[in-house]
């Protein structure tokens, strides 16, 4: 496979096509070998636009939800970011691209295991990986944005709580076949608004059932 080919029509005909149209982001999906980061069995998809299974009955989302968890943090390059679900680690190496630095958590210390391995081979440095349920707790601090790459029934206020002034907050909330990937902009002080960015179907975070105490 010419992965470099590859790669360019994954970013020009199923990216860009979505929509994504942010240089920035279009940029990292560019520099990062997303190959790398895929499943030995999985390698010939890599830049399909399909999901790719990981393990545990997760998947890596396809590179278009991607480009569209990426875009919708709008990062500038400044940003202290938290991921929740390090997965395989690629959205962890983009987002580590385009900010300051990545907190990453996972549930299974395999998958951080096997992350680290291929953001180091990436030599990617400016990330930090944590064992962590996101539903029991989160890391200490705020952050200027937060990528949930797990589908969430509903909004968990602790995520925006999270927030610095000015943050912003990609999840996807609902339950299939109707899911809203829903962007959260937080203002200076406890104002927020969220906005529905378009549907979509995503496997659902590990424990993402939230207890009743965190409806609104």
């Amino acid at each position: 496979m010419n992965t470099d080919f590859a790669r360019r029509q994954m970013i020009r005909q199923q990216v860009r096509a979505w929509d994504v149209l942010d240089a920035n982001v279009l940029e990292g999906l560019a520099e990062v070998a997303r190959e790398c980061f895929v499943p030995e069995a999985y390698k010939a998809l890599a830049f399909a636009d399909t999901e790719i299974p990981i393990g545990h009955g997760q998947f890596m989302m396809t590179p278009t939800i991607e480009g569209h968890v990426l875009q919708a943090l709008g990062l500038a390059g400044g940003e202290k970011v938290l991921e929740i679900g390090t997965g395989s680690g690629f959205m962890t190496a983009c987002l580590a691209t385009l900010a300051t630095h990545v907190t990453s958590i996972d549930v299974y210390d395999d998958f951080l295991k096997q992350a680290r391995l291929a953001l180091e081979s990436a030599h990617i440095e400016n990330f930090d990986l944590i064992q962590m349920d996101a539903t029991k707790e989160l890391p200490d601090g705020t952050f200027d944005a937060i990528a949930v790459t797990g589908s969430l029934q509903q909004l968990d206020p602790r995520l925006i709580e999270k927030l610095s002034p000015g943050g912003r907050l990609f999840v996807v909330i609902g339950n299939a076949p109707a899911m809203a990937a829903t962007r959260v902009l937080r203002g200076d002080d406890e104002d927020w608004h969220s906005e529905s960015l378009f549907e979509t179907e995503l496997a659902p975070l590990i424990n993402g059932s939230l207890p009743t105490q965190f409806s609104f």
